[in-house]
């Protein structure tokens, strides 16, 4: 497990754009034309989204990463009721990338070093299906290349990958209070605890 944690790391150190005593804050993000044509999105799922966000605004040619919830049956659910584990929704954050600086591919091996993909339902102490590991893709693309990196990681892992590699659906933009949450927040318990060791 100390294999897949120094390899994470060490691919996050390669694509950082700023130290981690420099903070950034993301704020709401206007596309212009020319951002559009290089400008792509991935919706990922590794736990609590205050973790996978954390990590996501600190790589080289990410512009911005909102938290929300996806992948469930309720029309426009709260943050109580994800975290009950009734509405089908996982955590996820919508992470909006520039394809020239940084590729999905990149962007997935990062996050599959950076959570467990091999818990079901659960990370850490977080536990339920509103925790569960998993890509959400937008295209066919997307999800082959997402089947490539999970096929092309899994002799890191001593145990299966559970990811699941899902069709995109509605997307819900979390409560205004979880964006950028450890950034507003870094003193914090669970930041220190968790979100801290991903980030060194």
């Amino acid at each position: 497990m100390q294999q897949i944690i120094n390899t994470g790391l060490l691919i996050i150190w390669l694509l950082l754009i700023e130290s981690c005593t420099q903070k950034q804050i993301q704020t709401k993000h206007t596309y212009t034309m020319s951002e559009k044509t290089t400008t792509e999105i991935a919706i990922l799922g590794g736990g609590c989204f205050w973790c996978v966000e954390a990590v996501m605004q600190r790589l080289k040619g990410v512009s911005h990463v909102e938290p929300g919830y996806t992948g469930g049956h309720v029309i426009n659910p709260s943050y109580n009721e994800v975290c009950a584990g009734t509405t089908g929704h996982a955590e996820v954050v919508r992470v909006f990338f520039d394809t020239d600086s940084i590729s999905f591919q990149e962007i997935l091996e990062v996050f599959m070093t950076t959570h467990d993909p091999t818990t079901l339902n659960r990370q850490g102490a977080d536990i339920g299906t509103q925790y569960r590991s998993a890509i959400f893709y937008t295209d066919s693309i997307q999800k082959q290349v997402a089947m490539d990196v999970i096929q092309q990681l899994t002799p890191l892992f001593d145990n299966p990958i559970v990811t699941k590699v899902e069709p995109l659906g509605t997307f819900y933009v979390a409560e205004a209070y979880h964006h950028n949450y450890y950034n507003n927040n870094p003193t914090q318990g669970y930041c220190n605890a968790v979100i801290n060791p991903k980030l060194i």
